[in-house]
């Protein structure tokens, strides 16, 4: 066992059969469903970057969110770093085998030093893997190199992007390939329109043009695909949701629209606890369509809820990111996470990190002042690395089904068919 496996949270689950169940099952399948992957990315080649929120509730694991612009790479345990540089390498020799120079492209955060030790981060893993690697800044007002010093030690520099032609790059500096770490939430930047030049992701699947109950339409025949083939219930791997049309929280619009489909995940939850047997409560978490950072995301235990919003709920619900109005949810099924992280037993979560289809490590996200179903991406959070081991796959591996090794393995499992989902609404979109 590697040292980073010391680091794993106590599991409240572990002493709960059906989760074991499943991660054994997953285990006792291993060599199919390696061979069903690889399988899957020769028909639909991964994105170039993922990360993947988890919810693990003893009974059921499954995805609550794809981030297709992934942040947060400072978090990740630096022990893999050779992992994630030779995924990157992978990914760009794929998509640009002659690509010698990358443009990174950031969200316009230049006062969230977390997500520039992020960017920081990211910079470095490109540059490392082989490729010179300069960060161009979106930011309207910015006419020169602009120089952040970060808690880390380390400095991030931003520098105005500029368009020649059909092609972007910086004053000095033009590229083979752009990557882009901006979820596009206000919108497709003409600058990067009609390129002649590599983008990854593609433009079409910012936060502008995806929605999340499109991406959890691909992801349901995803698991009901994969279920078929190791003989589970979809519903173990896969959260219930449905969607709305139009709805304005502050003008109460559309509100019987949502009691009602509030009220039906609500009710097909409820029959599922009841066919295995769970005696805990139903919740469902409603959420902006093309929502990030944890914004706009309520819970609800009854319909009840959703008609009683005093005017803070309603105004919390009713902006996202960059002050987006809120015009559509999703109405997703509640997953409990009852995994905990140190001696103060605080709430935790698994978020799943991959560069193309490699699973290259991740962080439990970490709330001291949330409980087991509400929402963890809020301020207060805190993040605990850790790092994936080789599934265990020994003979005497069944003497020990709490391993870490095991529960990474499901871990990763999950999180690369939400991959899958997201490579095929990917090609939908394009």
């Amino acid at each position: 066992m590697t040292t980073a496996l010391h680091a794993v949270p106590h599991l409240t689950t572990a002493l709960t059969g059906p989760l074991l169940q499943l991660e054994s099952h997953l285990l006792d399948h291993q060599a199919e469903i390696e061979a069903w992957f690889r399988a899957q990315w020769r028909l639909t080649p991964a994105p170039f970057y993922t990360s993947v929120d988890l919810r693990n509730a003893g009974f059921k694991l499954a995805p609550v969110d794809t981030n297709l612009f992934p942040a947060g790479f400072n978090n990740l345990n630096p022990a893999f770093e050779a992992l994630c540089i030779q995924a990157i390498q992978s990914a760009l020799e794929r998509l640009y085998p002659n690509a010698r120079r990358v443009l990174l492209v950031p969200e316009n955060h230049t006062r969230n030093l977390f997500y520039l030790e992020s960017l920081a981060t990211l910079r470095e893993l490109i540059a490392r893997a082989g490729y010179e690697t300069r960060i161009g800044s979106l930011l309207p007002d910015l006419n020169g190199p602009h120089v952040v010093k970060l808690p880390s030690g380390r400095k991030v520099t931003l520098e105005p992007v500029r368009r020649v032609g059909d092609k972007v790059g910086l004053d000095d500096f033009f590229p083979c390939v752009v990557v882009l770490n901006n979820d596009l939430s206000g919108g497709r930047p003409a600058i990067l329109e009609n390129l002649d030049q590599a983008v990854v992701p593609p433009l079409g699947i910012g936060w502008s043009s995806r929605i999340k109950s499109g991406h959890f339409g691909h992801y349901r025949k995803v698991a009901e695909e994969f279920a078929a083939m190791v003989e589970i219930d979809p519903w173990l791997i896969d959260p219930l949701f449905r969607n709305c049309g139009e709805i304005d929280f502050m003008k109460r619009e559309g509100e019987d629209c949502l009691a009602r489909n509030v009220d039906a995940v609500l009710s097909a939850i409820r029959r599922k606890y009841d066919q295995y047997g769970i005696d805990k409560p139903p919740f469902v978490v409603i959420k902006s369509e093309s929502g990030t950072y944890g914004m706009a995301v309520m819970t609800a235990h009854s319909v009840d809820e959703v008609r009683e919003l005093n005017r803070k709920q309603r105004t919390h619900m009713s902006k996202t990111k960059e002050g987006q109005a809120v015009s559509k949810v999703i109405i997703q099924e509640g997953v409990y996470t009852f995994e905990t992280w140190g001696e103060a037993n605080a709430v935790a979560e698994p978020v799943v990190y991959m560069i193309d289809h490699f699973v290259v490590g991740g962080f439990y996200r970490v709330h001291t002042g949330r409980g087991p179903n509400e929402n963890l991406n809020a301020p207060g959070m805190h993040f605990e690395p850790l790092a994936f081991a080789e599934p265990c796959n020994m003979p005497d591996c069944a003497e020990f089904p709490d391993a870490g090794v095991n529960r990474f393995y499901a871990y990763g499992v999950i999180a690369r068919l939400a991959l899958l989902a997201a490579a095929r609404e990917i090609r939908a979109l394009e």
